[in-house]
């Protein structure tokens, strides 16, 4: 295990991002936020990986901020207030549509659960539990309370929000916050399985549906469709839409470029 705050490992087309400061319940410190969003820009910008998942060292996934390093949980950014940007790091939201799996392997707090909420699968052990505990010490939870809502039935999302409680897997599932549950020490294999199951569909094409289903939520039906069918026509273009088309007539698997 490295000592980086923060590892990055690929196999094949799959990227493996891991908060690692176990013995910090993986607590997310300064360090660790620039090993995060270094991590997440280089699998943003690296055309071999298509998948990524994102796990926890240790027993923990990610216990939210450090709070005696709050350079976590804000990062360092330039000028006034007003001049901050508000997307910043993939907890806020930075746009990233290739397919990001959640392997959540135990306690999923503050920040760690922020991020959750922005993964396509939640896969869970069964000893993962869920929590926003901010409001039980004084303060508001804002990008969870944007995002939440969204994803859940509103009194499901104000029961993680409101309360601050914390929830187990089999309560997050219930929910809707968590699509699979398995015994703990089968957890990152059954997401690989995934992964790769994502994988046998073209990347490129996944990427254009996965930012058609983003962006066409705020959207009126006419300009959706049009937005969609834009997508569509540049997508098409790609050399991995006419390996689709042969390995189709030759009943075979396609192979896959990303190009």
């Amino acid at each position: 295990m490295t000592n980086s705050p923060v590892t990055y490992e690929q196999l094949g087309n799959v990227v493996t991002i891991s908060y690692n400061r176990p013995d910090n319940l993986n607590t997310i410190n300064g360090a660790m936020r620039e090993g995060l969003n270094a991590a997440w820009k280089k699998f943003l910008e690296d055309e071999t990986a298509w998948v990524a998942i994102l796990t926890g060292a240790g027993d923990t996934f990610c216990a939210g901020a450090d709070l005696k390093d709050m350079k976590g949980s804000a990062g360092t950014f330039p000028g006034t207030f007003w001049e901050k940007p508000t997307i910043n790091s993939f907890e806020s939201g930075i746009e990233i549509f290739k397919p990001v799996i959640a392997a959540v392997n135990g306690p999923c707090i503050g920040y760690g659960l922020t991020a959750v909420t922005f993964c396509d699968f939640v896969v869970a052990s069964d000893r993962a539990s869920f929590a926003y505990p901010e409001v039980r010490i004084g303060i508001p939870t804002i990008v969870g309370a944007i995002r939440l809502p969204n994803k859940l039935n509103w009194s499901h999302a104000m029961e993680l929000l409101l309360l601050g409680e914390t929830i187990s897997a089999e309560r997050a599932k219930e929910i809707g916050l968590v699509w699979e549950i398995y015994p703990h020490e089968e957890l990152l294999e059954k997401a690989n399985e995934l992964a790769q199951r994502l994988c046998q569909s073209a990347p490129i094409a996944s990427r254009v549906t996965k930012e058609v289903a983003t962006r066409t939520k705020d959207m009126g039906w006419v300009e959706a469709v049009r937005f969609g069918e834009t997508m569509r026509i540049v997508a098409s273009q790609t050399e991995d839409v006419k390996e689709g088309r042969k390995a189709y007539k030759e009943k075979r698997n396609p192979k896959w470029q990303g190009r």
